[in-house]
């Protein structure tokens, strides 16, 4: 692979780098590691790249790289920019016959998410969007539980995502992270939902296999002085007939990464928790919960696909996303060798995802600005 962005000060790259070594199955071979000449020199030396596949901008390299023969040129190109630098680069390395991994969301708007599908399904290249919390081992049995009826027709479903890393307007305190996200010019239409409310959506709608048809939602700017949202309240309705809440939040002080979601059925429901990703609470009507946890005999074939170490050893968020990139890996690998790949294989956010992802912030915006107590999901 080849990266574009994630330079040595860059949380979000390392954490990419790590994903994608995991497995053994990626080499990072080239960078343009920042915008930055110095740091994209001291970057690229640092992660032991050659000096002539050190680059200084995505333009030089996905020339040069397009023009090397193919036992040496790049399979894929990994995007870890800031969410304003998502889609030119994306598009120009579809053009140049390169697949693609980018950071969620996926563009800057709904039409750009929209062109980069249109060029995927021109080209055949295959596109993964790093929707993390999708790729815990639990996460997967919870969706195949659902998938095979287990709790009935689905009819509620409750999301939240609270942090509480903006409470203070820590933009203007030299948080380099916290500054772009709440850019608009940077960052996009909105703040807490385009950060954490698209993975909130995102995991909503792949555990309970609904799609969000209707939304009525609540945006909040609470700290003074920020420019986008900081918290939020979306009321959902699916295609089922089932509702949903959905509450996205980076003003909750005290909390870190609290992700959680609970699914209903008819028969019973699930719980899930990122910050104990090991353990899914699975409830029934009128019987006890039951506890199922990651590495055990009795799970499902897909969450057994995603899991590396047995029970009792903890498998977290690194883990996680190395399943995503070990899943888009393992495709590529099949497709270059003229194979179809699995089922398993091809279990990762693609850019239909990137485009549902772009319409939950465009309509939930929208919803929020609007006097209408329910709004259709367009997409």
């Amino acid at each position: 692979m080849g990266m574009i962005g994630g330079g040595k000060d860059a949380f979000i790259g390392a954490v990419h780098r790590i994903a994608a070594n995991m497995d053994g199955q990626i080499e990072l071979c080239c960078g343009a590691l920042s915008i930055h000449p110095e740091i994209a020199i001291e970057s690229g030396k640092m992660l032991f790249l050659p000096e002539d596949r050190i680059y200084m901008n995505y333009e030089e390299m996905i020339t040069k790289e397009s023009q090397l023969p193919p036992e040496k040129r790049i399979d894929f190109i990994t995007i870890v920019t800031p969410n304003f630098a998502h889609f030119a680069p994306a598009m120009m390395a579809l053009e140049h016959g390169f697949n693609v991994v980018i950071e969620k969301p996926i563009t800057l708007s709904l039409e750009e998410a929209k062109q980069l599908r249109q060029k995927v399904a021109e080209t055949g290249l295959t596109l993964c969007l790093t929707h993390t919390y999708s790729g815990y081992p639990m996460v997967k049995q919870a969706r195949q539980m659902v998938k095979e009826g287990k709790f009935g027709a689905i009819r509620k479903v409750m999301v939240e995502y609270p942090q509480g890393w903006l409470s203070t307007l820590t933009e203007r305190e030299g948080n380099a992270g916290a500054a772009w996200r709440t850019d608009p010019k940077k960052s996009g239409k909105s703040g807490s939902m385009g950060d954490i409310g698209t993975h909130a959506a995102q995991l909503t709608e792949y555990i309970s296999g609904l799609k969000i048809t209707k939304i009525c939602a609540d945006l909040n700017i609470v700290v003074p002085g920020r420019g986008l949202d900081d918290d939020g309240n979306v009321l959902l309705k699916f295609d089922n007939g089932a509702n949903g809440v959905l509450i996205a939040t980076q003003i909750a002080a005290g909390e870190e990464n609290a992700l959680k979601i609970k699914v209903y059925g008819e028969k019973g429901g699930l719980e899930w928790h990122q910050m104990e990703p090991n353990t899914l609470l699975v409830k029934w009507l009128n019987e006890p919960t039951q506890v199922y946890r990651a590495g055990s005999a009795y799970l499902s074939d897909a969450a057994k696909h995603n899991t590396r170490v047995p029970a009792g050893h903890p498998e977290g968020y690194l883990e996680a996303f190395a399943n995503i990139y070990r899943n888009f890996a393992q495709t590529l690998t099949a497709k270059i060798s003229g194979q179809q790949p699995s089922e398993y294989m091809l279990d990762f956010p693609t850019a239909e995802d990137g485009v549902r992802g772009m319409a939950f912030i465009e309509n939930v915006v929208a919803s929020g600005q609007s006097d209408q107590k329910w709004t259709d999901f367009i997409v």
